[in-house]
């Protein structure tokens, strides 16, 4: 699908979308706890459908319901030998260590470019341990014919987070103790919180030390929880953007506690001269005209699309640092932003891990791809704000990866949008 946009102000209250990261964690601990868990406030999005279904191939009883998931667990018990991601990073990941708890045979499928994402942390655990594996040219379709042992994991913290969470998920429930040892600097640690908080409400204990190392006592039993899933701090900052650019958004319940690490939006925003508001609990930012900001993306790889729009149309330069990691989300979003914002006027150069960007006044219209990428997609979208002329997204139906009702949405807060299938 194929959407025109006609430049408009955005003005109105939203509830943001459920945390993507925290459905991801909840739905997977409720999976492995022996009994019954209730996971409230569920939108089912692609990604978070192919957990669930994962989730079932290793055996848990999954009954769902409007906004909520009842969840009958099980000690990865296995139900099928296949598993297919989707587009999901957060599901391939997670879910690797998780199904070969059960030593016996699994292929792991995935989607588009997910089949390209890399997974080299996992293979050379696999060839330290011994286990064989077939993969083609590309990591996905990967076939593993035995499960993962407890003992020491030495794992880069600089690639992603999310073997780690994996790992986090698994090892408790293996025979033997294990360690995860982590050999580089830590980034994203603030999606390591989010595991072991989770992990800790489902029962399991993990042993910090300083996020250089991970004690896990093996043996250990998940138990069931009743929990909600919060709003999304990632899926936030398209609209705290908007602000920024001249809507008038107000986000409600929003948990200005949450240990979610794309909370930083609300820092960033006021790096690029914003004020951020939370009164009668809501949640917003000031409409005025944002100056360049340096932004390190070291541990919020996911905001990187939504601050380069509004870098470009901030004043003066900004420069986006340690933002590697954004070459290997769902697109190359340094590349893809960079070539696609300049069709609309944007000043932007390029370095290998980050972008220097130079703010114009406001945009042309034109015709710009989102590359499948739902980030890249939203955050086109918060761009037509300040266009002069229609931008029209291609394949702007990737959103439906995380946020699937986002064009009614955005329609309802005022955007005019034509659909083209």
């Amino acid at each position: 699908m194929n959407v025109t946009i006609k430049p408009s102000k955005l003005e109105g209250s939203i509830m943001i979308p459920p945390s993507k990261s925290l459905s991801h964690r909840a739905i997977i601990a409720a999976s492995l706890a022996l009994g019954k868990s209730v996971i409230s406030n569920v939108l089912y999005s692609k990604d978070i459908k192919a957990t669930i279904e994962a989730m079932r191939a290793c055996g848990a009883i999954i009954e769902e319901y409007d906004d909520y998931l009842v969840i009958y667990g099980s000690k990865v018990k296995r139900v099928k030998s296949m598993i297919n991601a989707n587009e999901s990073g957060s599901t391939i990941r997670f879910m690797i260590p998780i199904a070969l708890v059960c030593d016996a045979p699994m292929e792991f499928r995935g989607e588009n470019h997910l089949v390209k994402r890399p997974l080299d942390t996992f293979l050379e655990i696999f060839d330290l341990q011994g286990i064989s594996y077939e993969r083609g040219e590309d990591y996905l379709p990967l076939k593993v014919k035995s499960g993962i042992k407890s003992g020491v994991y030495k794992v880069r913290g600089d690639i992603s987070s999310q073997f780690i969470t994996g790992l986090l998920y698994a090892l408790p429930i293996l025979d033997g103790d294990s360690k995860i040892e982590i050999t580089t600097t830590l980034e994203s640690k603030g999606y390591i919180d989010l595991t072991l908080d989770m992990l800790k409400k489902f029962g399991i204990q993990i042993e910090n030390r300083d996020y250089k190392e991970f004690y896990i006592k093996g043996n250990q039993s998940y138990t069931p929880c009743d929990y909600t899933i919060e709003g999304d701090f990632s899926q936030s900052a398209f609209f705290l953007v908007a602000d920024c650019l001249g809507a008038n958004i107000k986000l409600k319940a929003m948990n200005m506690d949450s240990h979610q690490g794309d909370k930083k939006i609300l820092k960033d925003i006021e790096d690029f001269s914003s004020k951020i508001h939370y009164e009668n609990d809501e949640l917003y930012a000031d409409s005025i005209k944002t100056k360049g900001a340096i932004i390190d993306f070291s541990q919020s790889p996911d905001l990187g699309p939504a601050l380069t729009v509004l870098a470009s149309l901030s004043e003066g330069k900004s420069e986006f640092i340690n933002a590697g990691r954004l070459r290997i989300k769902e697109c190359d979003r340094i590349t893809c932003m960079k070539e696609e914002l300049e069709k609309l006027g944007a000043n932007i150069i390029e370095h290998e891990d980050g972008m220097e960007i130079f703010g114009v006044d406001s945009f042309t219209g034109g015709v710009i791809d989102s590359h499948n990428d739902h980030r890249v997609a939203m955050s086109f979208a918060m761009a037509s704000i300040k266009a002069k002329g229609d931008i029209k997204i291609l394949n702007a139906g990737c959103v439906s990866k995380s946020y699937p009702n986002f064009w009614e949405v955005f329609e309802r807060l005022g955007g005019k949008i034509e659909y083209e299938e």
